[in-house]
């Protein structure tokens, strides 16, 4: 258990020291934007310096601003766990943007908007991977996927659009183009570490099915369908657990049945699509 969260926590760490470095080394210095609340704090504090001279507002500063009434949406609807690490993993980031120095390593626009999205993407990859995301627009699209019965992807495609649009209006239209570019990296390098807003479906047979019920119950809200079964070579009666989940969930689940019945046989298929009723309330 100590080295499971151990691991996930270095991960994280690790993930959102990549995402610094993409801004500070990369995207802040080249007038390119990242995605999500992290472009929307890159587009805020230049506005900050360019339109209001206000020099001592940062982007780090302004992605954990961002991020408090984010955390406060996640907990209640989307998952305690996830939000906890996601919320560790922005406040990392922001202390890491404060300790790494804006400098721009290169003075080719392209090579900062490829090797940004690379960086970023890397970052934002391996935390999803782990259980935990970047926080902001990863929890916002989450609640209003699951309201508005709408795919995750639309409300990316929405917020960084707008990011786009309004770099385009501000500044040089050519920047709002490597912006498109990095988002387009960004993307692929993280669709590289892990399949992103996509459901699962976690067949399990156990002998705990009581006791692993209320333990994913305790960490998410998930509807369960318990069958019963039979082992066919050693003719025990076992039961079976269905339940369809988000790989954002798929680390904490692993975790409890390692932890509830390591001795559980658990089969993870692929969801192409769901009719029906799937929680959008949590």
């Amino acid at each position: 258990m100590f080295f499971i969260e151990a691991r996930r926590i270095a991960i994280v760490i690790f993930g959102a020291l990549l995402n610094a470095m993409s801004l500070n080394l990369f995207l802040i210095g080249a007038n390119v934007y990242a995605s999500g609340f992290t472009g929307i704090a890159q587009l805020l504090s230049s506005i900050f310096q360019d339109f209001f001279n206000i020099q001592g507002v940062s982007t780090g500063i302004i992605l954990f601003i961002l991020n408090i009434p984010v955390a406060i949406l996640g907990w209640y609807k989307v998952g305690k766990g996830f939000t906890i690490y996601s919320f560790v993993s922005v406040l990392v980031t922001t202390v890491f943007l404060e300790l790494i120095p804006v400098i721009r390593l290169s003075e080719d626009i392209i090579l900062n908007a490829v090797f940004g999205g690379v960086l970023g993407g890397a970052g934002v990859g391996l935390t999803l991977k782990y259980g935990a995301s970047t926080g902001g627009l990863d929890i916002v699209a989450m609640v209003l996927s699951r309201m508005k019965d709408k795919p995750i992807g639309s409300f990316f495609l929405i917020i960084n659009s707008a990011i786009i649009a309004i770099a385009g209006i501000l500044y040089e239209p050519e920047n709002a183009l490597y912006t498109l570019l990095t988002l387009y990296v960004t993307t692929r390098v993280i669709d590289a570490l892990h399949t992103r807003h996509e459901k699962v479906t976690a067949m399990i047979v156990t002998r705990k099915a009581n006791e692993l019920q209320k333990a994913i119950h305790d960490t998410m809200i998930r509807g369960i369908t318990i069958l019963p079964a039979r082992g066919a070579y050693t003719r025990e009666d076992k039961d079976m657990m269905v339940l369809v989940i988000t790989r954002y969930e798929l680390y904490d689940l692993e975790r409890i049945i390692s932890e509830v019945d390591p001795q559980a046989f658990t089969n993870v298929v692929q969801t192409t699509g769901i009719f029906g009723f799937f929680r959008r309330n949590d």
